[in-house]
């Protein structure tokens, strides 16, 4: 089954959908696929604590200060000088104008902005403290006004490029070029084959090759191991993001503790009720990420404990009842028996962004010919060595429009000739049906041996060491994939090894310790 589309967008969060909107608007005949069954299901859905947003009495200049400190000075200037001055002032053009989501406000009715590490001012709207989910359903809501086709529930398996699947021997000696995606119907187990002039992956990140994470179970790495596969440019793969604060409860997994609580005034404890961030950053508690979760990594590795304390009820600082305020985090640790407004919240860190990824110029534009990568999935080098907060949503959502603009004005068109040399997916027909609990195993093996040895604490002897063992699952995960019958899990388990392997890699290759990448030795 074929179909032709000018843009095929691969992921439902802010950037695809961002992406999306604007093509769709500008007359492109645009579809958006995603592997989950829900359309909502995506980190931008995830995401508590809010995205920058214009403020009069902010500046560019200072944005960019936060951005680079933050980054270790690392980052691609370009590209912080085009969110500082292009990122804030959209959220009000198209988040609040466009699309019209309503941020919090205070009790003078005004917009509520808030505080976060590493930010020299109050510059983060805000919805309570689940600003995702309600940029999510705003955004889905607009696209199936206007009439965007959203496909769940489809996996993309390759990308589609002339040199490797045309039977036209001639596109061998052209540049390389994507043409589309082949993508599984999870339901039915049909790969359809879908053509457009352009791609863009907005996949998300990498959480899930790590054993703690604050992220969905879909962030596979998907999108980087497709474009890899396909010839693109991976960048600054050691740079994996630890999110200070997720939750340490044995009945709920992957729950986010924004860092907006610090930013409201709660306090870091050790298990004697005592602050310990001095010791680590003259910034305590609204130090940047990277610092907040080794020196949490270090404490709980002097005191034995598995986890440390974070106090909000004591320590703070907001008008707003901290029910309010922090209406999920509230409600959720409420549910599990824990009441933030009187009680510490256990919490460790956890892997929560990719601060590297498929290599875009300012508008998007991959290596690869045709191919965009918009999001946490690729590296416009804003974030640099570490992730400065709340400006993931915002880099989303301002690289999904200037992708979207660059494809409207200078987009290439693929003639349905050459689509016509493209064959459909050819699935063995003696093709196995393993048992889940292989996989199962194979993701256990990779997700401890990324945390243990590629985690917040690094160390030659251990990057080695994961280099060796994923080599090795490496080869058995490729022969099962071989073997295997096409579905969701061995498609990402796939994903999964091919990113883990380019992490570890950069790792290793580079031995300055740097931000989220922090070597001991």
């Amino acid at each position: 089954m074929k179909q032709i589309y000018d843009t095929i967008v691969i992921g439902t969060g802010i950037a695809g959908l961002t992406a999306a909107i604007h093509l769709k608007e500008a007359g492109q005949n645009v579809i958006v696929l995603t592997k989950n069954d829900k359309v909502s299901e995506c980190n931008t859905n995830y995401a508590q604590g809010g995205i920058i947003a214009y403020r009069p009495d902010d500046s560019a200049e200072a944005l960019e200060k936060d951005i680079l400190y933050a980054g270790c000075y690392y980052n691609n200037k370009q590209a912080v000088a085009t969110l500082a001055n292009e990122g804030p002032k959209l959220v009000f053009d198209f988040l609040i104008n466009k699309i019209g989501i309503q941020f919090s406000t205070n009790d003078a009715g005004q917009l509520d902005y808030t505080e976060e590490a590493a930010h020299s001012q109050r510059r983060i709207l805000h919805y309570q403290d689940h600003t995702g989910d309600k940029i999510e359903s705003s955004l889905i809501a607009y696209a199936q006004k206007i009439g965007i086709t959203i496909l769940p529930g489809h996996t993309a398996i390759d990308l589609i490029t002339n040199n490797h699947h045309s039977t036209d021997n001639q596109e061998l000696y052209k540049p390389r070029e994507v043409m589309g995606v082949y993508a599984l119907n999870n339901a039915t187990g049909e790969v359809v084959t879908f053509f457009a002039s352009n791609v863009i992956l907005a996949t998300g990140g990498v959480g899930n090759l790590f054993q703690y994470t604050t992220n969905p179970a879909s962030a596979t790495g998907d999108g980087i191991s497709m474009a890899y596969r396909a010839g693109a440019d991976i960048i600054n793969a050691e740079f994996v993001q630890f999110h200070p604060t997720a939750l340490f409860h044995k009945d709920l997994k992957r729950f986010l503790i924004s860092e907006s609580l610090r930013g409201e005034g709660a306090k870091l404890l050790n298990h004697n009720g005592e602050q310990f961030m001095s010791k680590y950053s003259p910034l305590k508690e609204l130090a940047p990420r990277d610092v907040v979760a080794r020196a949490i990594y270090e404490e709980i590795n002097t005191t034995g404990k598995e986890y440390v304390l974070l106090d909000l009820a004591h320590y703070y600082t907001g008008t707003k009842p901290i029910e309010e305020r922090f209406y999920k985090i509230y409600h959720t640790c409420k549910e599990v028996g824990l009441d933030i407004t009187k009680d510490p919240i256990p919490v460790v860190p956890a892997a929560h962004f990719f601060c590297g990824g498929i290599k875009v110029d300012n508008n998007g534009r991959a290596s690869v010919r045709n191919l965009y990568a918009v999001g946490e999935v690729s590296c416009t080098g804003l974030h640099g060595a570490n992730r400065l907060a709340s400006d993931s949503l915002l880099e989303g959502m301002l690289w999904g429009k200037r992708a979207a603009d660059d494809i409207i004005a200078n987009g290439n068109h693929i003639t349905g000739k050459r689509f016509d040399c493209i064959p459909d997916w050819r699935q063995p027909a003696d093709s196995i049906e393993f048992d889940k609990l292989l996989i199962y195993q194979d993701w256990n093996a990779i997700k401890l041996t990324m945390w243990n040895y590629t985690g917040i604490v690094r160390t030659r002897t251990g990057l080695a060491r994961a280099s060796a063992d994923l080599n090795y699952y490496y080869h058995r995960i490729i022969k099962f994939y071989k073997e295997a019958k096409l579905n969701r899990d061995i498609i990402e388990l796939r994903n999964g090894i091919v990113t883990a392997q380019l992490i570890v890699s950069a790792a290793i290759h580079n031995d300055k310790s740097l931000g989220c990448h922090f070597i001991k030795d």
